[in-house]
């Protein structure tokens, strides 16, 4: 038989409530400083050029002139051409360079060595007066014509652009394809893939995360290495500038306007990059990165959607 003590003692009472802890910041005293440091240079900046002997007024009325548009559309054409070269030269080269064929290896590594070891504008400069070496062309009864008729700027320029490109494009591409874990293409080859659908279906894409980033860079570089065809006399963005400013007697305004639109244009170029990215990285993370869009509709809206106690 159990029996039952009860003894006497102080009623149940809830635990007491800890109080609220009262975080206090870390203040970051040389964030400050420094920020006011730059602050005062940006504005000492924006003054000095202010102050200068610039006529600003005169950007806004050629911004949008038919020159400044021609060059724009040839800067574009040009720098969209090169790269096409560039790209399809330099996959054919990173496939060369990969090769168990030492000739065609030896090949590839020396063009390589060659484009990238001498600077772009030596190599226009080269191609514009191949004509103290032939003195024509002749390809039987394909085509025949003078040197110094063919070889025209816009060919010169995509010669030197695009063959100095496909060096790179090489070297970036073979990095990407040899990024790619070797038992992915083991597993895809003991499910019965050929070689050809294995590189499509499983090698290529996952280099692409590897090979985007660099090609993306490299097509911003080739949009503001075009203003080099200025040698050669070929009429885009900073020629056509250029001969305003002369004829107009605003040259450096017009260097300014040059400047704004090559920014115009790699902003383009710069945002279709981050979402190429976005769109080869699906399979490599469980969440993708907010896009900038979505962070400023996520910050405008965060005021809104806290909760009363955050408000206090």
């Amino acid at each position: 038989m159990t029996v039952e003590i009860n003894k006497p003692g102080p009623e149940d009472t809830p635990p007491p409530r800890p109080e609220a802890i009262k975080a206090i910041p870390v203040r970051h005293y040389g964030r400050y400083v420094s920020a006011l440091i730059a602050l005062g240079l940006l504005v000492a900046i924006v003054a000095a050029f202010a102050k200068g002997d610039i006529n600003w007024g005169v950007i806004p009325d050629y911004f949008f002139d038919d020159r400044i548009l021609h060059g724009v559309r040839e800067t574009l054409i040009l720098t969209l051409v090169a790269m096409v070269i560039g790209i399809v030269g330099g996959i054919i080269l990173s496939v060369m360079r990969m090769s168990k064929n030492p000739v065609t290896s030896s090949i590839a590594w020396f063009y390589i060595w060659f484009f990238r070891g001498t600077p772009v504008l030596v190599q226009l400069l080269v191609w514009f007066n191949l004509g103290f070496v032939f003195d024509t062309i002749n390809l039987g009864p394909i085509y025949k014509d003078e040197w110094s008729d063919f070889m025209t700027p816009f060919l010169t320029a995509l010669l030197g652009f695009g063959l100095n490109e496909a060096a790179y494009m090489a070297e970036i591409c073979r990095a990407g394809l040899m990024s790619v874990d070797e038992g992915q293409t083991e597993a895809s080859q003991a499910l019965g893939m050929s070689h050809r659908k294995t590189l499509r279906r499983i090698v290529i894409p996952q280099a692409m995360r590897m090979i985007v980033p660099p090609t993306g860079n490299e097509v911003i570089n080739m949009l503001k290495t075009t203003s080099l065809v200025y040698v050669v006399q070929y009429y885009e963005l900073l020629k056509e500038s250029t001969d305003i400013g002369t004829s107009s007697g605003a040259t450096v305004e017009m260097m300014f306007l040059a400047a704004f639109w090559y920014l115009v244009l790699t902003t383009v170029f710069s945002v279709g990059q981050y979402y190429l990215e976005r769109y080869y990285a699906r399979g490599s993370s469980r969440s993708l990165p907010p896009t900038p869009l979505q962070k400023l509709r996520t910050n405008l809206f965060s005021f809104s959607t806290r909760s009363p106690e955050a408000k206090r």
